[in-house]
């Protein structure tokens, strides 16, 4: 049982190597994480940050963002949209 003729494309090694610097860019922005504000959710799942965009049309500016999983000063992520900043902490509510 072969599957010759299924509509299955050939790649070769020239196209899947070629790496656009426009397309890595569509994946996101990097970020350095500069500060660790706080623990947010309910039960602490997510970590808010500021962080330095360091690329792309918003480069040098400072956002805060929330990010899950583990995160430390210094630490280099990719944010898919930077227009967009979480809400501040002001402390807990009841």
């Amino acid at each position: 049982m072969s599957r010759k003729g299924k509509g299955l494309k050939d790649v070769t090694k020239s196209e899947s190597s070629q790496v656009d610097e426009e397309s890595f860019l569509a994946h996101g922005f990097p970020a350095k994480v500069m500060e660790l504000v706080g623990r947010v959710g309910v039960r602490g799942e997510a970590t808010q940050v500021r962080c330095k965009i360091l690329d792309g049309r918003r480069q040098g500016k400072v956002v805060r963002r929330n990010v899950k999983g583990p995160v430390r000063i210094g630490d280099l992520i990719m944010l898919k949209q930077v227009e967009l900043e979480a809400t501040p902490l002001n402390g807990r509510r009841r």
